[in-house]
């Protein structure tokens, strides 16, 4: 028994036959047991007086229900008795008979029955075996639509279209963030090139040269944080390698004071209210979290504007002024190299992963990322982060002021 069709088959069949072979036998038991007194209850009344000279001694009359509801002669009751008993005896064979060939017709019915039923329920299951097996890059769009009453098997086949639709999601959003990397990392490498080969060419003067190198030291710097960037992106999401308590507020604080100074230069208020709370993760993935949540709401501000912080049991909101932002938009900008706005190559300018950094640290602590666009312009993202045990030391007041995040992973 190799396959699971052959192991179902036997079972079903080998129930099947004992059941048969049950009901055979209380079948047989009950007819046993009145076969001689109907036999004899019918042969008797039909005896011939005449004929009861022949038998030497009668028995007594019999007190059985029927023998006393009957008018019958000694002898009669006799020759009833011999008679019910060959009689009984040939019937009770003749059952035994017909029984046995009905059990060994309904014997093989049953197993070839309990065959085709198992091969029925799992059909589904050796369709799902043949689309695993073909599966590959080329046919993820395939679905097994089983059609089939409500069950376990429906379930089965509904969940692995399920996974199906979550790998290909998986491998578009792998496919585009290659192209997208490969674009990126290809962009500062052709800027380095057509400086060295037009600007350096035909002996320029050293003014120009200067320039030059400085071209080239700004487009390595924007490679160097890319690269920084999928580093720390193929990090978060390979998941956590350790834990530790880390005061999601203090690392929020500390964030903003870091960024302060970049917030004077785009004149932005920085306000941070901060309550007290810990997270059990990864101290330097969650001050990559919070910093590219403070940066991006910096960078993509406007002179003047505002950012508001607030970190506390409930999570981490940052939120900001800025341009208006299409909120059909809003949950692309989760993924990498996703912008608001069309890169302009500007110096300082992000590669459109820092909002992907967040959303895989999220995950990464067991937590959710996510952004709604602000009516008056700007963005409001908000991190959720399961709390871990409260610290030991009294909570002090709110911490409020204007603070800036440092550079950290550009956005």
């Amino acid at each position: 028994m190799n396959s699971e069709r052959t192991r179902l088959a036997a079972l079903y069949g080998g129930l099947l036959v004992m059941a048969g072979v049950l009901l055979m036998a209380i079948v047989y038991l009950l007819v046993s047991e009145g076969v001689y007194a109907s036999i004899v209850t019918a042969v008797a009344p039909t005896v011939p007086v005449s004929r009861l000279d022949a038998v030497a001694s009668a028995p007594a009359l019999p007190t059985t229900d029927w023998a006393r509801t009957m008018v019958l002669e000694p002898g009669q009751v006799a020759v009833a008795q011999k008679v019910g008993t060959v009689a009984g005896d040939a019937a009770l064979s003749q059952l035994l008979t017909v029984s046995g060939v009905s059990l060994a017709v309904y014997s093989a019915l049953s197993v070839a029955l309990a065959w085709w039923m198992a091969g029925r329920v799992l059909r589904p299951v050796g369709v799902i075996t043949a689309r695993a097996r073909r599966l590959s890059g080329s046919n993820l769009h395939e679905r097994l639509a089983l059609k089939a009453p409500p069950g376990e098997l429906k379930e089965l086949a509904d969940t692995f279209d399920g996974m199906l639709d979550r790998i290909q999601e998986l491998v578009a959003a792998r496919q585009r963030f290659a192209a997208n990397a490969a674009h990126e990392l290809r962009t500062p490498l052709a800027v380095q090139r057509a400086a060295a080969e037009i600007g350096l060419a035909d002996d320029p003067p050293p003014e120009k040269v200067a320039w030059i190198r400085d071209k080239l030291i700004d487009t390595a710097a924007s490679s160097e944080r890319l690269i920084e960037g999928l580093l720390l992106l193929a990090v978060s999401d390979e998941g956590l390698r350790r834990r530790e308590r880390v005061a999601l507020d203090e690392t929020t604080t500390a964030v903003a004071d870091a960024l302060a100074a970049e917030a004077r230069e785009r004149s932005i208020t920085v306000e941070v209210t901060a309550r007290p709370v810990t997270v059990e993760g990864d101290a330097v993935l969650l001050d990559h979290l919070v910093r590219n949540l403070v940066a991006n709401a910096l960078r993509h501000n406007h002179p003047g504007g505002t950012v508001r912080v607030r970190v506390g049991p409930e999570g981490l909101e940052v939120a900001n002024t800025g341009p208006v932002v299409d909120p059909a938009t809003v949950p692309l900008l989760f993924e990498p190299f996703r912008r608001a706005r069309a890169r302009r190559h500007a110096p300082g300018e992000g590669a459109g992963l820092g909002l992907s950094i967040v959303a895989s640290v999220a995950r990464a602590h067991g937590g959710v990322a996510g952004a709604s666009a602000n009516p008056g312009g700007g963005l409001t993202a908000r991190v959720t982060l399961p709390a871990g045990p409260p610290r030991t030391r009294s909570p002090g007041p709110p911490v409020s002021g204007g603070r800036r995040s440092g550079p950290g992973t550009p956005s």
